[in-house]
């Protein structure tokens, strides 16, 4: 089987957008070379001032296999092929140019481009993708794809990928989530613990200069695919999404991706702005839900999980802190917009409720011992039922979420209150299982497909002990029978979608039980940028990359789109 890679965009078949905006007045504010105005920027005109909802400071680090790693990914750090989520477009050559499948699933061949080079001047080949797949074989804590093939190089411009079982699914990370390192310096570097302070890669920007509260991407002059348009990028540092808001009213940032006021006007409060909001992330309550791997707290009890599921107003939540911008939510975490005919039959509630079942919840933790003290609060065993939610200082979203949630919950027997700190202290927690619960978003994956979520946050090789770094399966949930159907979906064909599907029945099953991701709402992730700045950002009609500024490799395929007005 022959799939060529091309760099054809076609209107994708799914895309949402709407018009948002933030009615904030504008305020000057302390950046350096930054000025009031609507519509204006004092930043050059071919540079794009970004904010990624950064709360602190940043602590330099562009190693790309690190979990602090602030950036870099897709920009400095290429992959073969540039793969999104949010559309079934052939791939995009990147530092490879085709691939090809054998019919079994077992080899795959990709020829590499002969152009590229190094940002220190050194030549691209195939040793260096060679280098960095035995990376990821030796170093399991970072191998988060779980690719467990072999890598060969024919010549410089040519590598083989073989494996002895079907492994069709691994296409799109291995082609388009792994970053390829130069051997000539990582040969040196452990990459699990090492900062990289000076990055050196192949992509179409090459790092600047660094302070705590900025840093800076320069153009590639010596890009393989041209030096972009976008001369520079530069991520502030800013107190969190009001302050991003304050920003784009003073015109002193030209994307950022978060919540403004009156989100449904952006244009029109914002002149020279535009928005899209694309509904992807999936928001739940991450709980360390695992006893057996060091979690502690009320949060173990899956009755206490399902509890909190039914006791939620999520109606309530989608208007108070997400502007009406979000959706209904699968307890499947499959998307009903586009996955909705890979949802289980088995599964009694497709959907979660918008509404609270407040008896069902007590049902659950009645029958499960737990019984209501006088403060109204439910107990067991002399352990009250109080709850604590981790969120970044400053997310203001997610901080009115939780408080609604609080309120909610409340009625219900539980008490649930926020705990903000920093992202890296936040991120720490998650990791290493500090926590009880923490308010996040699932993210879809290399590809728009359920299995590469489950495997992500499902996967018991994807998790450790508390105390340990979890590469993503942060819950600790692990489940043998949910680890054989993903090791069945790795070997079988994606065109043989009744054998999937059993598969997907077993998955869901299991994790609507246990629920150690509570389904909160799936995320309208909005986006605010500068179109009277910049032409080509992505659009409803040409979703070509998902809009998100964090999101990675995305944003830099975005940068590289991107033009000066008038160019």
């Amino acid at each position: 089987m022959f799939l060529r890679a091309t760099t054809g965009r076609r209107p994708v078949r799914r895309a949402w957008a709407i018009g948002a905006a933030a009615a904030a007045t504008a305020l000057t504010l302390g950046l350096t070379g930054c000025s009031a105005g609507g519509s204006g920027s004092s930043s050059p005109s071919d540079t794009l001032v970004v904010y990624t909802g950064q709360a602190g400071d940043y602590q330099i680090n562009f190693n790309p296999y690190s979990p602090s790693s602030i950036g870099g990914i897709g920009a400095i750090y290429e992959s073969l092929f540039f793969v999104t989520n949010v559309n079934t477009e052939d791939y995009e050559p990147l530092l490879g140019s085709e691939y090809t499948w054998n019919a079994e699933g077992t080899q795959l061949d990709v020829t590499l481009r002969d152009d590229a080079t190094w940002s220190d001047g050194e030549a691209f080949t195939a040793d260096d993708v060679v280098f960095t797949f035995e990376m990821l074989l030796d170093t399991p804590s970072i191998n988060t794809n779980g690719f467990d093939g072999t890598v060969t190089a024919a010549d410089d411009t040519h590598v083989t990928f073989t494996w002895d079982h079907p492994a069709f699914v691994t296409g799109p990370a291995l082609l388009g989530r792994t970053p390829i390192v130069p051997e000539h310096l990582w040969s040196d570097i452990d990459p699990t613990t090492d900062v990289i302070a000076e990055p050196v890669g192949t992509g179409a920007y090459t790092m600047d200069d660094f302070k705590a509260q900025a840093f800076t991407l320069a153009a590639n002059p010596t890009y393989w695919g041209g030096e972009p348009a976008v001369k520079k990028v530069r991520y502030l540092s800013l107190s969190g999404n009001t302050a991003g808001a304050d920003a784009l009213a003073a015109g002193t940032i030209d994307w950022q991706t978060g919540p403004v006021p009156d989100i449904q006007n952006v244009s029109k409060n914002y002149p020279g702005y535009d928005a899209v909001t694309i509904p992807q992330n999936q928001v739940a309550l991450m709980t360390c839900s695992n006893a057996e791997l060091g979690c502690e707290g009320p949060q173990t009890d899956p009755a206490v999980r399902q509890a909190i599921y039914y006791a939620l107003n999520r109606d309530q939540v989608n208007s108070l802190a997400f502007q009406d911008t979000a959706s209904e939510v699968s307890p499947t975490f499959a998307l009903t917009s586009t996955q909705e005919d890979l949802i289980s039959s088995a599964v009694a509630e497709p959907v979660a409720p918008a509404a609270p079942d407040l008896d069902k919840a007590s049902s659950l933790l009645e029958d499960a011992g737990w019984a209501k003290g006088s403060d109204g609060i439910y107990a067991k065993d002399g352990q009250d039922l109080k709850l604590t939610v981790e969120v970044v200082t400053g997310w203001t979203d997610y901080i009115t979420a939780i408080d609604t949630m609080g309120q909610q919950l409340k009625a219900a027997g539980i008490s649930l209150t926020a705990s903000q700190s920093s992202w890296n202290e936040w991120t720490d927690k998650k990791s290493k299982g500090n926590y009880q619960l923490a308010i996040d978003s699932l993210g879809q994956g290399a590809a728009s497909d359920p299995y590469y979520l489950y495997d992500q946050y499902f996967n018991t090789a994807y998790t450790a002990a508390v105390g340990e770094a979890a590469p993503t399966n942060m819950a600790r949930f692990s489940d043998p029978a949910v680890d054989a159907a993903l090791e069945t979906l790795k070997a079988t064909n994606p065109e043989d979608t009744e054998a999937r599907q059993a598969q997907f029945d077993v998955i869901q099953a299991a994790i609507v039980e246990d629920m150690p991701y509570v389904p909160v709402l799936t995320g309208g992730t909005t986006s605010e940028y500068h179109s009277s700045k910049f032409t080509g950002w992505p659009t409803m009609d040409d979703l070509y990359a998902f809009p998100a500024i964090w999101a990675s490799p995305d944003n830099s395929i975005i940068f590289k789109n991107l033009k000066p007005v008038g160019e």
